[in-house]
């Protein structure tokens, strides 16, 4: 059996020949997020079905391609869409993007998703910036036999969320006269939305926000050293706070919704993380 490395530098080689570019920077684009991928120059989009060993998103909202193109001057590695642990994926194989990322000569990478909001001060529409996580998947994509290729056995997780470039994306949001927050992120196997009671558990341990994917990309990209800046869209307020059904359509509406302000904030951050990676 072919390992993670050698099939992930297989996938990182056939996209790099389809492009002249090298970014430096990626971004993960999540439920509703991924028009900012339509907006890149000279752009080469490759479906994730043609990408070697690449897993294929089943999810509407998520349109399943890597976009490998230009944001002003700036090169960049956007993916519109992610798979999830819900679709029946292994945490291994929802990781392997950030290590063909990673052996693409990727940096940095921002990742974007949808999520509930359990803090009772956010709104449907806020902007998160994530400060930590809580894992409550059950699974880690770092189970199972070691490659030292890939990283440290035992990656330290103290700063998953890269600490300046969290205050890179509040000062330009302040800047923009935007109200964008910093907190924790809860991550649920899914796909179920969560119970009022399991709302109320997340609250009581420290989570301000909960959603299904994101946690196993960024354990796997601070294994290979990649710098990590997730950014949350409050698309919906978690179970029990409104007396509402919760819908994945109210979740593609409300992150189509705040588009703009999504937009905006990423391209006023990412020339500063740029400056930081050599980009």
């Amino acid at each position: 059996m072919t390992d993670d490395f050698t099939l992930a530098e297989s996938a990182a080689q056939f996209l790099l020949s389809q492009t002249p570019l090298r970014p430096k920077i990626g971004l993960v684009l999540g439920s509703g997020l991924g028009g900012f991928a339509d907006e890149l120059a000279g752009a080469t989009r490759v479906p994730y079905a043609q990408i070697p060993a690449f897993s294929r998103s089943t999810i509407v909202g998520h349109a399943g391609q890597m976009v490998i193109g230009k944001a002003g001057d700036l090169p960049l590695a956007a993916m519109q869409g992610r798979v999830h642990l819900y679709e029946g994926y292994s945490a291994k194989e929802v990781a392997f993007p950030m290590r063909v990322l990673g052996r693409m000569g990727i940096r940095a990478v921002i990742l974007t998703n949808a999520a509930g909001g359990i803090n009772l001060e956010y709104k449907q529409g806020a902007l998160v910036v994530l400060s930590d996580h809580i894992n409550l998947q059950g699974h880690n994509p770092l189970v199972g036999p070691h490659d030292d290729r890939l990283g440290l056995r035992f990656p330290d997780m103290t700063q998953a969320y890269w600490k300046p470039y969290r205050e890179i994306a509040l000062e330009e949001a302040r800047k923009l006269g935007m109200t964008v927050y910093e907190s924790v992120y809860a991550a649920m196997l899914g796909p179920s939305f969560e119970t009022p009671a399991e709302i109320r558990f997340l609250r009581t341990i420290g989570a301000d926000l909960v959603g299904m994917s994101t946690v196993s990309e960024v354990i796997a990209a601070r294994q290979m050293g990649l710098k990590v800046l997730a950014i949350s869209c409050v698309t919906n307020m978690a179970a029990g706070i409104l007396d509402q059904v919760l819908t994945h359509e109210e979740v593609l509406e409300t992150g189509r919704r705040v588009m703009g302000q999504f937009v905006a904030l990423l391209r006023a951050v990412l020339p500063r993380i740029a400056g930081d990676v050599g980009a």
